[in-house]
């Protein structure tokens, strides 16, 4: 053990003049380490590799700064700690950029759509009377909420007031009735949005 630390100190005196066979052993002896550890953070194991061989070869050019055998490991454990933190923030920034990017051409896409198709009156009342239909079809406390809530604009609490019942009954009628239009206009969805979008 002795004979090693001798030998590492050795090793690090020539790795601080310069000896590039010296560095090659710290290398080899942190590389995998480096590695490990910032793949817990990026998830990314290529990404990881290269941290590491980035952040070596950063001791190396700074090898003049660190001032001890053990330093060699604060230095590069900070140095990959400090990047990797670096690179999380980038993702997030890069990710959102994505996100934003994604919606805007969505909705490009959208209205590129909307410009090409042709509605006939035929076509529209056809629709409309389906969907009227469904909310007919809604059990008739369930349809009263549906109604006042999306053609009259009333809010939870008026709604509620007006029909003597509790705002987690006007709730539940609700999503009760957003659940079975949903699943009746499921293949005309997206007529109904771009009737929606076009209104």
């Amino acid at each position: 053990m002795n004979n090693n630390t001798s030998f590492e100190l050795n090793l690090f005196k020539s790795f601080k003049e310069g000896d590039e066979t010296a560095f090659k052993f710290f290398y080899d002896k942190y590389f995998r380490r480096i590695q490990s550890f910032s793949v817990q953070f990026i998830y990314d194991q290529e990404e990881a590799e290269n941290l590491a061989q980035e952040a070596l070869l950063h001791l190396w050019q700074n090898r003049e700064s660190v001032e001890s055998i053990n330093g060699i490991q604060a230095f590069l454990f900070t140095y990959a700690k400090s990047k990797c933190l670096n690179l999380i923030r980038h993702n997030k920034v890069k990710d959102k950029f994505k996100n934003d990017l994604l919606n805007h051409k969505e909705r490009e896409l959208d209205i590129e759509v909307l410009n090409s198709l042709q509605f006939d009156t035929l076509e529209l009342t056809e629709l409309e009377r389906i969907i009227q239909e469904s909310i007919n079809d809604l059990p008739p406390k369930t349809r009263e909420v549906f109604i006042k809530k999306r053609f009259e604009n009333k809010k939870n609490a008026e709604i509620a007031e007006e029909m003597e019942v509790t705002l987690k009954a006007v709730e539940a009628h609700m999503t009760k009735a957003l659940k079975i239009l949903k699943t009746k206009l499921s293949d005309y969805l997206f007529l109904i949005f771009i009737l929606i979008y076009n209104n």
